[in-house]
């Protein structure tokens, strides 16, 4: 008969307890693949809202001033020393050593402009990549494509009291509103947007920038080398880093790893106990089958390979299960979790093939001592219970 023969009845004659170590230990895997996959999950569910927020760089231009105050109340401020950003500066940003991760370069003009008796900030952009950067931005219309067409901020939309297709007389010039921004709650709802080269014309500032943000792709999140890449190439300008949201969910996600990987080794231990107080009983329960085998000419090896291939049998099973069931409790735990729906279940192959080792070193690792005790056993002192 055959070492494995012999795990495989055992197995079979014991399968109660064969399967109370089988849970045990499926568990504790199932609770590890879990962890593992709510926070890959959840960190490319952060990665997918980096790129939501917009701009996580401004660089504008560098310029002296002061700001008068008297009696707490602000008298406004006087610029000195006023510099500009032009577009030839665009180039530079993507010479960096960290160009890689610049995903978006959305370069702004801003200027005071009066339609009928409203003074309003027109802003120029490149409407391509303020869109890939204003992901939130919900527009009634189209986006505008021409020279003469307009994005209106609701608020400024009221104000100007136009809908979509209306137009806008702006310095002499006719314009089309193409469309009209939805409620934001920020600045944007205040605004008047066409393209940058018209914007440009319009204030008087061909070739000028007055501020331009940059959306950098945060695989390692190197924002801060960035900023100082950026700062040493445009030493004119004031770079500055838009990432305390960013940090902040991060700290949080960090910290949910350390909390899961600490409860994850809790269950482990719980688990590998059970492994060893199962494999104990069992042997025990076994000393007389131990002393035939041993009387009939079983080296200890032997007996130890048995116990061992039995541990390992059963841990493969557990290694199985448990991922099966970890990934069905992480993706029901996703749904609670992650904020987006859209949100997806990481499936990863590593993390399959690491359950099940994971699950058989420690059943090995567990049956071990149970093993060496039973193949130490006296056949002689074994047969007398017969």
């Amino acid at each position: 008969m055959q070492l494995h023969t012999i795990s495989l009845n055992n197995l079979k004659r014991r399968k109660g307890k064969m399967a109370f170590l089988t849970i045990g230990l499926t568990v504790g895997i199932a609770t590890i693949v879990t962890l593992v996959t709510l926070t890959r999950s959840m960190s490319g569910d952060i990665q997918r809202k980096m790129d939501e927020f917009g701009a996580n760089i401004l660089i504008v231009p560098q310029s002296n001033g002061l700001a008068m105050n008297y009696g707490g109340i602000s008298l406004g401020g006087v610029t000195f020393d006023q510099r500009e950003l032009h577009e030839r500066d665009l180039s530079t940003i993507g010479s960096i050593k960290n160009s890689k991760n610049v995903a978006t370069i959305s370069p702004k003009v801003l200027g005071g402009v009066k339609v009928g008796s409203h003074d309003l900030l027109l802003v120029g952009v490149n409407f391509d990549a303020e869109l890939k950067m204003k992901q939130w931005w919900q527009i009634f219309g189209e986006t505008p494509k021409g020279d003469h067409e307009l994005l209106l901020g609701s608020d400024a939309a009221r104000v100007l009291s136009v809908e979509t297709g209306g137009t806008v007389r702006i310095r002499g010039e006719s314009f089309k509103v193409a469309g009209i921004l939805g409620q934001t709650g920020s600045q944007d709802d205040s605004l008047i947007f066409t393209s940058l080269k018209k914007a440009q014309t319009l204030l008087g500032k061909e070739g000028k920038i007055s501020l331009v943000e940059v959306a950098a792709l945060c695989s390692g999140c190197p924002i801060s080398d960035m900023v100082t890449q950026l700062a040493e190439k445009l030493p004119e300008t004031k770079v500055s880093a838009i990432q305390q949201v960013v940090e902040g969910r991060l700290k949080a996600l960090d910290q949910f790893k350390r909390f899961s990987y600490a409860m994850a080794a809790v269950v482990l231990f719980i688990g590998s106990l059970i492994v060893f107080v199962t494999m104990m009983g069992s042997v025990n329960e076994r000393t007389t089958e131990i002393g035939v085998f041993r009387a009939i000419g079983f080296r200890r090896s032997h007996i130890i390979r048995i116990i061992l291939l039995e541990a390992a049998l059963v841990s493969t099973l557990a290694g199985f299960l448990g991922y099966a069931a970890g990934m069905g409790g992480a993706k029901l735990a996703l749904t609670f979790m992650a904020e987006s729906k859209l949100t997806l279940l990481t499936w990863d192959g590593d993390v399959a093939l690491g359950s099940i080792l994971l699950a058989v070193v420690l059943g090995i690792a567990a049956g071990l001592y149970p093993a060496l005790h039973a193949a130490k056993m006296d056949p002689t002192e074994a047969l007398r219970a017969l």
